[in-house]
């Protein structure tokens, strides 16, 4: 029964549902069958969220895709998803939507997740969901150990539609009803939606493109209009999985040139990888390519777009949309002015987007294709065509790099028409670096400057560093996230990243990347010989202004240079671009080679916080135009090592609190044990005592409960990549620091029941409210010397801190390393304090009943004593075994629950064990024999008996 409940659910084409490996169990046959009937089953549709469905179909899209019921065997379907969504698109109109006017980047993704078959021949149930987006600009996932600036500032509207409906495979229609399902950075719209798609009939280039519309729909009479937004108009490129080419064909390479393509170039035979064919290398990448304009070039007739852009752009976009037998491609070409890889899914454009077609050229080992632009769009999206197939294209990898060209990929991209036609440009070259095709393919680089270097990085290093360890240079470690700064204090960010190791292709590779067995050898060969050549790639972003000196046309070098890995030195050569001195309406860049690094890593096993150091000066006269000051940078990364130290460290300070709190319970049931044998000592325990330690518990609880249900992933899992285990562990806290609060406050309770009747017990009281005064008033006043003290800190901009450590500074990781910390911050670290000398109103309590009774057992006060003595003990170790602790990774000893410091290491573990001592003497030998004799004893009169006459 198992086996095949879970291969029919495999076979299924239709909203797959894979779980976790983490969540295989006995249960696992159950679920299946649970999300089987959940996802798959008709009868659980979306036809109760959407309101009024049944009237609105009837009315609206009735007539376009006639409704029809579900036919028993509905799984057995000829459509699939994929024939009816898309996400290449665009849209105009629906301003309303998003609270602004038309303009900026647009694009809309349709996922249908379930296709069901009607009873009527053709007619087919489909959902699915629809979002809208405003602009998208790039994100940036953290990379393990790794911080970096964002380069653009992400805000993006979405509005998400929940939708439901019919479509008709002889009219290739789709009517659907739905409504807003969720809806960000946009406005607040609760309107019911029709959407109308057409597509294309037939599967090639020229009927490639989905047309249709969305519009708000009125459901009841007196709509006031708030919830009508204008038609919003939709073009989309269809990805149906049956697909004819147009453009592709033996006969169609000779039309080719074979003198637009010069040099050597990498077969698909060359592949380091099983699949050897084009498909491997673009199929479903995206790209962005450098365009370069020949010197020709001064007019309009250079510019792909035509004149009316009103800008000739500086890169083009390629997204590989589908692929065939491994040599056959479509793909979208898009034009952008920006020089800045800012694209997470296609620009797709109307006026900027091309739709092509190519095939591998075995012979030239070359990709030939043709590109057909989308015409008849400015009046109406409904309207548009493919058409104007005259732009060809053909693209290569080259075999070798070098300082001066870095292309992994060079291509050209040009007209087929007459000089005299409009829309005519002549040969526009492109080129790029790609990680992927660099990771994929066999390059080779040439070294040229190297043999001059040696000598001078020779007498640099000499005495420097010598018999340290230094990172290996195929080390992920000599990749880096860098703070640039130039001498009058200017800020901007870059990132540096190895491209070759001698021959060995490092850029591209992850760290937990395996090497090619062919590389191994190699590497095991070159191993003992130090110093080798290396290839780097600098990037950096546009953050100031002494930029546009260094950097006028690209922020980024590239390099070459040699790394010594036994003194940890690197030196390079690099060019940046810089603008031609023969410049016309098109922008032309040449390279300057005249720009020296040096860098200086520090030992992987370095003690005092340093980091990688380096500078960037050109090597030209300061009477040169081409003369840029001297900048100089240091690294925001960290060694790996040190990041497999501070992963240790947080799962060790997990299972310290996870112990913490287990002890914590297990004393506070010692003490319910102790005064359920001792029933009488309970009106001696003070009530403020037990007041502050349940609160101690209450609070935390109370700022993470929703860790208990649905716990978010924190800083520290997403910058070391330990979100589940910690996440887990952080749930088992809140459980075990929960069922201490409950005992807590069932002592709490037994202790204020036992005061309650008998006029034996005012006397009590009233030496609790005395406690009470007393403690609030120690309480509040140190509350506004912490409130003081952080005034006069943030005042005077002071590194001093007296609440807490004061961290070793890792240069340009300050922000992350020693945060500014708020006023409640240090209200929290003072909240902690108070916690530490819980025994203090029990003390004051003590001196003023002047009782002598055990109240506490020992096991208690000393044992929860040193729960919150540990922690300090613990920082004072950390402070000296860890030289890297970031503020966000601490687990326990948290510098936001308590102070911590060399200096308050050392007094409060003092003051917590003065107190727990004082406490052991009044148990011991009466409540007062702490203060001097004069005030140890208060005058009693003794009862004298009485002697009768009789006795006399």
């Amino acid at each position: 029964m198992e086996t095949n409940l879970k291969s029919r659910v495999r076979a299924l084409p239709i909203f797959p549902t894979t779980l976790p490996q983490t969540h295989k169990s006995l249960l696992t046959p159950l679920l299946l069958l649970f999300f089987f009937f959940i996802n798959f089953t008709p009868t659980a549709s979306t036809l109760n969220q959407i309101p009024n469905l049944d009237q609105l179909y009837s009315k609206h899209c009735n007539d376009v895709v006639p409704k029809s019921e579900t036919h028993p065997k509905w799984f057995l379907t000829t459509l699939s998803i994929q024939d009816l969504g898309f996400h290449s698109s665009y849209f105009t109109g629906g301003d309303r939507l998003f609270n602004q006017s038309s303009g900026g980047r647009k694009a809309l993704i349709f996922r249908p997740n379930y296709v069901a078959r009607t009873l009527a021949d053709g007619i087919f149930h489909v959902k699915g969901n629809m979002d809208l987006q405003s602009r998208y600009s790039t994100r940036r996932n953290l990379k393990l150990v790794k911080f970096r600036e964002p380069r653009i500032p992400i805000r993006r509207g979405v509005v998400r539609f929940r939708l439901e409906g019919y479509y008709s495979e002889s009219s290739k229609k789709l009517c659907m009803i739905g409504k807003v399902m969720s809806m960000y950075n946009a406005g607040k719209f609760e309107a019911s939606v029709v959407l109308k798609l057409n597509y294309p009939k037939w599967s090639s280039v020229y009927d490639s493109l989905i047309t249709g519309s969305l519009e708000s729909v009125v459901i009841a009479e007196g709509d006031d209009g708030k919830n009508y937004f204008d038609p919003v108009l939709m073009l989309g490129l269809s990805v149906k999985r049956s697909y004819e080419y147009t453009f592709v064909g033996k006969d169609r390479l000779s039309s080719f040139p074979s003198s637009v393509d010069r040099g050597e170039s990498i077969a698909l035979e060359n592949l380091n990888d099983s699949r050897r064919d084009l498909c491997r290398l673009i199929g479903n990448r995206l790209e962005r390519y450098e365009l370069v304009y020949g010197s020709e070039c001064g007019g309009v007739n250079c510019n792909p777009l035509g004149g009316d852009v009103g800008y000739v752009p500086g890169s083009l976009v390629f997204y590989g949309t589908r692929c065939t037998e491994g040599r056959k491609v479509q793909m979208l070409l898009g034009f952008s002015n920006s020089s800045v890889d800012e694209y997470i899914r296609f620009p797709f454009v109307p006026s900027t987007t091309l739709i092509a077609e190519g095939e591998w050229d075995e012979k030239g080992n070359r990709l030939c294709a043709v590109a057909c632009r989308i015409l008849n769009f400015t009046e109406s999206l409904t309207s548009a065509r493919v058409g104007d197939c005259s732009t060809k294209l053909s693209l290569r990898f080259p075999v070798r790099l070098s300082l001066r060209n870095r292309s992994a990929v060079v291509g050209q991209i040009w007209s087929d028409k007459k000089v005299s036609d409009p829309g005519y440009f002549s040969k526009i070259g492109f080129q790029g670096l790609s990680g992927w095709l660099v990771k994929l393919l066999g390059y080779k680089y040439d070294y040229s400057v190297n043999d001059n270097l040696r000598k001078t990085c020779a007498e640099k290093r000499a005495g420097r560093g010598k018999g340290k360890r230094y990172p290996e240079e195929y080390s992920s470690d000599l990749k880096f996230d860098m703070r640039v700064s130039n001498s009058k204090g200017q800020v901007a960010w870059g990132y540096s990243s190895p491209l070759f190791v001698d021959d060995d292709r490092i850029y591209g590779r992850r760290f937990w990347d395996k090497p090619q067995e062919t590389e191994v050898p190699s590497r095991r060969k070159k191993s003992h010989s130090s110093p080798m050549n290396i290839t780097y790639k600098l990037s950096f972003t546009r953050g100031a202004q002494f930029f546009q000196d260094v950097f006028p046309s690209k922020a980024e070098l590239a390099a070459e240079g040699i790394y010594d890995r036994d003194y940890g030195n690197l030196c390079l050569i690099g060019c940046r671009h810089v603008p031609s001195k023969e410049q016309n309406s098109i922008k032309k860049d040449m390279l300057d080679c005249s720009v020296k690094i040096d860098v200086q890593f520090p030992p992987l096993d370095t003690k005092d916080g340093r980091n990688i150091k380096g500078a960037i000066e050109s090597t030209r006269n300061k009477s040169d135009p081409l003369y840029f000051e001297r900048i100089e940078f240091s690294s925001t990364s960290i060694y790996h090592n040190q990041a497999a130290a501070s992963i240790t460290r947080i799962d060790f300070e997990i299972v310290m609190v996870l112990i913490s709190n287990t002890l914590a319970c297990a004393f506070v049931g010692w003490q319910l044990y102790f005064v359920k044998k001792n029933p009488d000592v309970l009106p001696f325990t003070s009530i403020v005592m037990l007041i502050v330690l349940t609160l101690g518990y209450v609070i935390p609880l109370l700022f993470n409960f929703e860790a208990m249900l649905a716990p978010n992933q924190s800083k520290q899992s997403t910058f070391l990549g330990i979100g589940g285990w910690l996440q887990v562990n952080e749930v088992m806290v809140r459980v075990i620091m929960l069922v201490t609060f409950i005992l807590q406050l069932l002592l709490l309770q037994l202790t204020w029941s036992s005061r309650q009747g008998g006029n034996s017990q005012k006397s009590l009281m009233d030496s609790e409210r005395k406690v009470l005064y007393a403690t609030l008033t120690l309480y509040i006043a140190g509350a506004l010397v912490t409130c003081s003290v952080h005034q006069w800190m943030n005042t005077h901009q002071n590194s001093y801190r007296p609440f807490h450590r004061k961290l070793r500074r890792v240069a340009n990781l300050w922000h992350l390393v020693h945060p500014q910390r708020s006023l409640w911050d240090d209200l929290k670290s003072y909240a902690g304090f108070i916690l530490d000398g819980f025994l203090l109103p029990q003390i004051l309590f003590n001196l003023f009943v002047n009782s002598g009774e055990k109240a506490l057992s020992c096991a208690f006060y000393f044992g929860t004593t040193m729960i919150r003595l540990l922690p300090h003990a613990y920082d004072l170790y950390r402070a000296r075994a860890y030289t890297w602790l970031l503020a966000f990774s601490y687990i326990y000893a948290n510098p936001k629950t308590d102070f911590f410091s060399t200096a308050w290491n050392i007094i409060i573990p003092c003051c917590c064990l003065l107190l727990a001592a004082i406490i052991f003497l009044q148990q011991r030998f009466g409540s007062r024999c702490i203060l001097p004799k004069i005030f140890g004893h208060s005058t009693v009169y003794e009862k004298v008996p009485v002697i009768s006459n009789e006795e006399l």
